[in-house]
C-alpha cells in the first residue's frame, strides 16, 4: 500500500510545449470534475510487481473519499482517515494502529491524494491513447520535479469521455511497478454521518498501538 515522473526529451521544442499544454488542459479538466463531487466511491484492482525480484502481487480493494477523509479496505485491513488521525484496523491481528498521516511525503500517493496528487510537483506530457473495452484512455506521463524522489515515472490514464481517472501506473527507481485500475467509479453516494469516525467501542478487545 505504501508504494502506492524526466519530461520526454523532444527535439522539436514547439511540439513539446504543445504536448505539455494539452496535458495540463486535460488534467485541469480532471481536477475540476473531481472537485465537483461531494464524495467518490471506487472499487479497484491493485497490482505490485518487480520483475528483477520475481515479485507479483494482485489484490482488490475499495475506497470512499470525501474531501481529505477516506475509508480504504485492502488486504484485509481497513484504513480510516478522519482528517486528523489515521486508524489502521487489522481484524486478523486484533490490532488498531493510530498515527498521523504524512501528506508531505511526495513518494507516497495516499487515497486522499490519488485524484489530485498531480497538481503540484510534477512535469507532464501527453503519452499514448489506449482503446480499452471501447473506452478511449489517454495516458499522461508525469515526472517528479524533485530529482531525489523514489518515483521514476507515473502514467495517469484518463477516460477521454468522462474525464475520470481509469488507472494509475507508478514506476519506482528500484524497478517496482504498481498498477491501480478503477473497476467502478461512483459519485455522490449516500454516506453515513459516522463513516469516517473511529468508534473505539467496536474494538475493545483489540491492542491499540499509538505511533504519535
Amino acid at each position: 500500500m505504501k508504494y502506492i515522473i524526466t519530461v520526454l526529451l523532444i527535439t522539436i521544442t514547439t511540439f513539446n510545449g504543445f504536448s505539455q499544454n494539452k496535458a495540463q488542459e486535460l488534467l485541469n479538466e480532471v481536477s475540476k470534475k473531481v472537485k465537483s463531487y461531494d464524495n467518490i466511491a471506487i472499487d479497484f484492482k491493485y497490482v505490485l510487481e518487480n520483475t528483477a525480484e520475481n515479485i507479483k502481487q494482485e489484490t482488490r480493494g475499495d475506497v470512499i473519499l470525501k474531501q481529505d477523509k477516506y475509508k480504504l479496505n485492502i488486504l484485509g485491513i481497513t484504513r480510516l482517515y478522519d482528517g486528523e488521525k489515521l486508524y489502521s484496523i487489522s481484524p486478523e491481528d486484533e490490532e488498531v494502529t493510530i498515527s498521523s498521516q504524512n501528506d508531505d511525503d511526495e513518494n507516497s500517493i495516499t487515497p486522499s491524494k490519488m485524484l489530485s496528487f498531480y497538481e503540484d510537483g510534477y512535469s507532464y506530457t501527453m503519452d499514448i491513447v489506449q482503446n480499452i473495452k471501447g473506452r478511449k484512455i489517454q495516458l499522461v506521463k508525469l515526472t517528479p520535479i524533485d530529482t531525489n524522489s523514489e518515483i521514476k515515472t507515473i502514467y495517469l490514464g484518463v477516460d477521454s469521455q468522462t474525464k475520470h481517472i481509469y488507472n494509475l501506473i507508478t514506476v519506482g527507481k528500484n524497478g517496482t511497478k504498481t498498477i491501480l485500475t478503477v473497476n467502478s467509479f461512483k459519485t455522490n453516494v449516500p454516506l453515513s454521518k459516522t463513516l469516517f469516525t473511529f468508534d473505539a467501542n467496536k474494538y475493545k478487545n483489540y491492542y491499540v498501538n499509538h505511533l504519535d
